[in-house]
């Protein structure tokens, strides 16, 4: 059971990152398509998973809750949901570090 759980907090964290840099990708690029198709459907599916469900709806309001006086407003807010994720990452990598690390089981004796 902790082997799952904890093959489950690295597939989180490993897909955390992956949003990142799909973001991060189009945010350079000023995609906005793109940037409102990853946060309404991958960053709120990563956080429904993840259990933020604060983050899930932020996530949805940003797209439905209706239009944004400006494109600078809705990239302001995709800054914002930028830095928020990297928060969350870095908040992992620390719990991770702080993580006691567990051995390897010993190798069973030498047969004689």
């Amino acid at each position: 059971m902790l082997h799952c759980n904890m093959n489950t907090a690295t597939s989180l964290l490993l897909d955390l990152e992956d949003l990142l840099a799909d973001l991060r990708h189009a945010r350079r690029t000023g995609d906005l398509g793109r940037l409102a198709l990853l946060s309404y459907c991958e960053v709120r599916r990563w956080a429904r998973k993840a259990g933020h469900d604060d983050l899930a709806a932020r996530t949805a309001a940003m797209v439905t809750a209706g239009p944004h006086g400006s494109r600078q407003a809705f990239l302001d807010e995709i800054d914002g949901l930028i830095a928020s994720l990297q928060s969350l990452l870095a908040d992992a990598a620390v719990a991770d570090a702080a993580a006691p690390r567990r051995s390897a089981p010993a190798a069973p004796p030498a047969p004689h």
